[in-house]
C-alpha cells in the first residue's frame, strides 16, 4: 500500500475542505461526536485516539427522510461530496455492511447511494480503545486495512497517510506539495503503535473469547432462559440499536404537508415493544427476552447467512449507551458457557 508523510494534520484537512464538506470528531463533555470542520478553528484538527460515540451510519443513512410524496417521486437533493475523517476500523466495516443492505442487487436505495459515492472516507487508527471497545473478538484491528480512501495513523513529528483508493490517490496527487516520502523508520514507529494498540484489545477482551462460533452458539441457545435473566436489566431505551452502526431498521409513516402526503422514513429499533406488531394487534415479540434474542439472532444468524458476515463489529457503542447496563460481550459469554455445557451432556 503506498503511503506518504504530513507534518500537520491541519494541512490535511484544509485541502480536503477546500473540495468539500468536511466532518471531524470533536470532544464535547466526555463524548466525541462528529461536526462540521471549519478551517478558522485549529483545536478542531485534532486527532482521536477511539472511536467517535455516534455511528457513521448517521451521514449514510439519516435519523429521518422523505421516502416519496403524493405530488411525484421526490427528488434526490443534490448531495455536495463530503469527508468524514476519523472512523476506525470498526466504521469502516459498518459501512461494508450497511453497502450490502441498500446497495446490493434489487434493493438498491437510491437515498442512500446518494450519500455513499459522495463520501470520501478517511480512516484513522486507534491508539487508544475505549474499555467497551471488542472488536478483537470479530478479527477487528485498531487500524484498517481496505475499505478507507486515505488512513492516518500518528507518529512523532507528524502522520503517515495510507491511500486506500483511487479517489485517495487523486487527492495526494493533487496536494503534491502537502505531502512527502516516508522513512522506513517511521513506518517500523507506526507498526509498533498498532501492535501495542491491538494487544490491549485482545488483553482486555480475553476473558469473553467464545467457545465456538456465535452463529452455532446463538442458534443452539434460543431456549436459553438467558435471555429473560439479561433483559431484567433493559430498560426498553433502544439506545443500543441507536448508536449501533449497523443496525438499519426503519419504518414508512405518513406525514401532512400544506397540500399533499409525504411518505417518512425512520430508524425504527427491534427493541421497541411494538416493532413486530402486525395489523390485527398479534405480537410474536412481546417479551422483552424475546426481543433481545431476535437482535442477537439477526446479527449473528440471519445476516451471516443472506450475506456472509456478522452484523456486528465490536465497536462497543451499546454497552457504553445501554441504561440498563448490558455488557453483550458477557451475553455472548453467559450463552457460549450454556451452549459448550449442553454439548458436554450429550457427550456424556
Amino acid at each position: 500500500m503506498e503511503a506518504v508523510f504530513v507534518s500537520k494534520l491541519s494541512s490535511l484537512l484544509d485541502a480536503l475542505a477546500a473540495k468539500m464538506d468536511v466532518y471531524v470528531p470533536v470532544k464535547v463533555s466526555n463524548h466525541i461526536v462528529f461536526k462540521k470542520y471549519d478551517t478558522e478553528n485549529s483545536q478542531m484538527a485534532e486527532f482521536n485516539a477511539v472511536r467517535a460515540c455516534t455511528p457513521v451510519k448517521e451521514f449514510l443513512f439519516p435519523l429521518r427522510e422523505v421516502a416519496a410524496t403524493t405530488q411525484a417521486q421526490p427528488e434526490i437533493a443534490t448531495v455536495k461530496p463530503f469527508a468524514v475523517f476519523g472512523l476506525k476500523d470498526c466504521d469502516v466495516k459498518s459501512i461494508v455492511i450497511l453497502d450490502k443492505v441498500f446497495g446490493e442487487d434489487e434493493f438498491i436505495d437510491p437515498l442512500y447511494m446518494a450519500r455513499r459515492e459522495k463520501m470520501f472516507i478517511v480512516s484513522s487508527d486507534c491508539t487508544g480503545p475505549a474499555e467497551s471497545c471488542f472488536c478483537s473478538l470479530f478479527d477487528g484491528k485498531g487500524f484498517a486495512e481496505k475499505g478507507f480512501d486515505l488512513n492516518v495513523s500518528p507518529i512523532k513529528g507528524g502522520f503517515i497517510i495510507d491511500i486506500g483508493s483511487r479517489k485517495g490517490r487523486e487527492f495526494v496527487e493533487s496536494n503534491d506539495g502537502l505531502f512527502a516520502d516516508v522513512p522506513a523508520s517511521l513506518l517500523e514507529e507506526r507498526d509498533a503503535n498498532r501492535k501495542k494498540a491491538q494487544h490491549q484489545l485482545e488483553k482486555q477482551n480475553a476473558g469473553f473469547t467464545p467457545a465456538a462460533l456465535l452463529q452455532e452458539i446463538v442458534e443452539k441457545t434460543q431456549d436459553s432462559e438467558i435471555y429473560d435473566q439479561i433483559a431484567k436489566d433493559c430498560i426498553e431505551c433502544q439506545a443500543c440499536t441507536r448508536v449501533c452502526p449497523t443496525c438499519h431498521c426503519f419504518y414508512l409513516y405518513d406525514d401532512k404537508q400544506k397540500d399533499y402526503f409525504t411518505k417518512m422514513k425512520i430508524w425504527d429499533s427491534c427493541m421497541r415493544f411494538g416493532y413486530a406488531m402486525v395489523a390485527g394487534g398479534a405480537n410474536p415479540n412481546k417479551v422483552l427476552g424475546e426481543r433481545l434474542k431476535h437482535r442477537l439472532m439477526h446479527k449473528f444468524v440471519y445476516f451471516l447467512e443472506r450475506y456472509g458476515v456478522n452484523m456486528c463489529v465490536g465497536c462497543g457503542r451499546c454497552i457504553d449507551a445501554d441504561a440498563g447496563g448490558i455488557d453483550l460481550r458477557q451475553l455472548l459469554k453467559n450463552l457460549s458457557e450454556e451452549a459448550n455445557t449442553q454439548k458436554t451432556e450429550r457427550i456424556k
